[in-house]
Formats: structure tokens, C-alpha cells, sequence
């Protein structure tokens, strides 16, 4: 009896002995898969660690919150864009019915030109711009070709810029801007020994041969050109040869040197000058309006040639008659 419960005891400790190891495995076994897990987990990037953490961390009240704040934000500026696209639309509807409109009424007698109106006219007459201007009869407002009509003024000497404007419903207004004259200059005729007298303009363009006021001639133009011819300084002794053309610009150096000297002047001595001998560059010569002659040479130092003139003219008042100021730090004079 006591060996059988002893075998009993025995194979009872046998079983205990045996789910204990097998508990012990299995133990062992899920703490093995557990480490394993942990190990896999561990080697994947931070990045995704934080970002699950982070995930968990946000509270649902916070991601409502930033989807109506998104919400709200979006809203307006969706409403700014569909009312900036309806006003695109309507603005291009607008341009292409004008447009359309437009080029139907080109081709119509709508807005004919009935009246040409000149302005800014002095040594032309409004007469004489419009027969350059050679508006066509037919044309209207809306189809006259102003860039052509200015190209035809523009070819005259004495217009040296050109406005039109459209005046609806009937008006076609030119504004000219002319130049003026800034000298006479007493040109040698070529096979004669008599001179023509040519107007020339202060960016040194000839503007035109003036004649004999008693002339047929003479009694077309407008007389502010006689007005203006007698006001301004002349420039004699000019060499033989110089054929000026209207509207050329003049390429004789002594005429331009003599330019060049009457306009470089700032003092009153500008005023005095009544003429210019243009003989030669260097020995250009003025005439003052009491007859005093001054050498004055080339268009170089002018203010200091200035200087030196009008310190003698005011020393010997009455008393001189010539002075030569080419080598303006060696002055000379003649008195009378």
C-alpha cells in the first residue's frame, strides 16, 4: 500500500513537475515573441514613433477646431474669386460688344468729320495745315488715320510736333507745336552776287528761304515771319557754296559755330548781339547793337570771353570800338 501511494505521490510530482516546466516554456516563449516585437518596433524610424505619440497625443476638440478654422479661412477667399471672375467675365463681355460695336460703326457715316480745327499756329496758317493735313472727305472719327495725317504735318519745316484729338461727334482738332526762328542767315546765291535771306531754327534746321515782304510771295506768307526776322540776330560773310534745302539740317561749321556762340551766352551781352560774322570758326566775329565789334574767335570759353567783353564795355562806356577776345587771357580793344 505504501509502495502505491508512492507511486501515486510520485507520478503526482511527475504531473506538477511537468506543467510547471511546461508553464515555464511557455512563459518563456511569450516573452521571447514579446521581445522580438519590442526589437522590430525599436528599429523602425523615430520619426514614425513621435508622429504615433503625437497622433495620441491630439485631442478630437483640437482637430475640430483647426477644420473650422481651415473652414472659415477658405470661405472668404472662395467668395473673392468667384466675384473676381464674374467681373472678368463681365468686363470682357463689355470690351468685345464695344469692340464688335465699333467696328460696325467704322464702316458707316457715323460720326463723320465736318469740322478740322488748328491750333498753335503762328508762321503757318490754319489754312495751310489743313490742306498738309489732307483729312479725307469721306473719313469719320472712327476710322480717320490720325498716325498718317501727322506723318504728312510732320514733314514740314517749321511743325516740329503734332496733337490731334478726336472731338465727337463731328471735330477733328490738330494742336501743332512750331519752331521758331533763331536767326537770319544771309546765304551767297549761287551764280550771282546777290544773298538770300534763309530763316533757321534753334535745333539749327533751315526752315525757309524768306523773300521780299512786297513780293507775290511775300504777301502769302503770314507776316510773323517778317516780325520775327527783323527781332533776331543775322549771320553774314557766310562762304560760297552753302545751298541750304527746307527742313535739312545745316552742316556749314561757321554758321553752326556762330549758333553755338549766341546761344551759349548767359549774360545781357546775348541781348546786345546783332549780328554774326561767320567767316571762319576761329575768327567768328559779333556786331553789337552800338556798332562795337568783337572778336570773339571760336564757341570756346564762352562765359569767360562774356566776362572779359562786358567789363571793357562798361570801363570804356562810349569809348571803344573793337575788342578781341580770341585769346580771352590776352584781351585787346580799340577805342573809337
Amino acid at each position: 500500500m505504501a509502495s502505491n501511494d508512492s507511486r501515486r505521490y510520485d507520478s503526482s510530482s511527475t504531473r506538477r513537475s511537468r506543467s510547471s516546466a511546461s508553464s515555464r516554456m511557455s512563459t518563456r516563449s511569450s516573452n521571447t515573441r514579446r521581445d522580438s516585437y519590442r526589437a522590430v518596433e525599436g528599429g523602425r524610424s523615430g520619426r514614425r514613433r513621435y508622429s504615433s505619440r503625437s497622433v495620441s497625443s491630439v485631442r478630437v476638440g483640437d482637430i475640430r477646431k483647426t477644420q473650422r478654422a481651415e473652414r472659415a479661412s477658405q470661405a472668404p477667399e472662395s467668395k473673392f474669386r468667384k466675384r473676381l471672375r464674374i467681373v472678368l467675365i463681365s468686363i470682357g463681355t463689355l470690351v468685345a460688344v464695344l469692340a464688335v460695336a465699333f467696328a460696325v460703326l467704322s464702316f458707316t457715316n457715323a460720326f463723320t468729320i465736318r469740322q478740322v480745327t488748328v491750333e498753335g499756329v503762328e508762321h503757318l496758317t490754319a489754312e495751310e495745315v489743313s490742306e498738309l493735313a489732307a483729312v479725307p472727305k469721306d473719313a469719320t472719327l472712327l476710322n480717320v488715320d490720325t498716325d498718317m495725317i501727322k506723318q504728312r504735318l510732320l514733314k514740314d519745316a517749321w511743325i516740329q510736333s503734332v496733337q490731334i484729338l478726336r472731338l465727337f461727334p463731328s471735330t477733328l482738332d490738330i494742336s501743332v507745336s512750331e519752331r521758331t526762328i533763331v536767326a537770319v542767315v544771309e546765304v551767297p546765291v549761287v551764280d550771282t552776287t546777290g544773298v538770300r535771306n534763309w530763316a533757321i531754327s534753334s535745333d539749327n534746321i533751315w526752315l525757309m528761304p524768306i523773300p521780299d515782304k512786297n513780293s507775290e510771295a511775300g504777301k502769302m506768307i503770314s507776316p510773323k515771319i517778317y516780325e520775327d526776322a527783323e527781332q533776331v540776330l543775322h549771320i553774314s560773310d557766310v562762304s560760297y557754296g552753302e545751298e541750304p534745302e527746307i527742313g535739312g539740317v545745316c552742316t556749314n561749321e561757321n554758321v553752326n559755330c556762330a549758333l553755338s556762340i549766341v546761344s551759349g551766352m548767359t549774360t545781357s551781352l546775348a541781348d546786345r548781339v546783332r549780328e554774326v560774322k561767320a567767316t571762319d570758326t576761329d575768327s567768328t566775329t559779333l556786331v553789337l547793337d552800338n556798332g562795337v565789334e568783337i572778336a570773339f574767335g571760336s564757341a570756346e570759353n564762352i562765359r569767360d570771353k562774356e566776362r572779359v567783353c562786358l567789363q571793357l564795355l562798361e570801363e570804356y562806356e562810349d569809348e571803344i570800338a573793337y575788342i578781341n577776345v580770341r585769346v580771352v587771357d590776352n584781351p585787346m580793344w580799340r577805342s573809337l
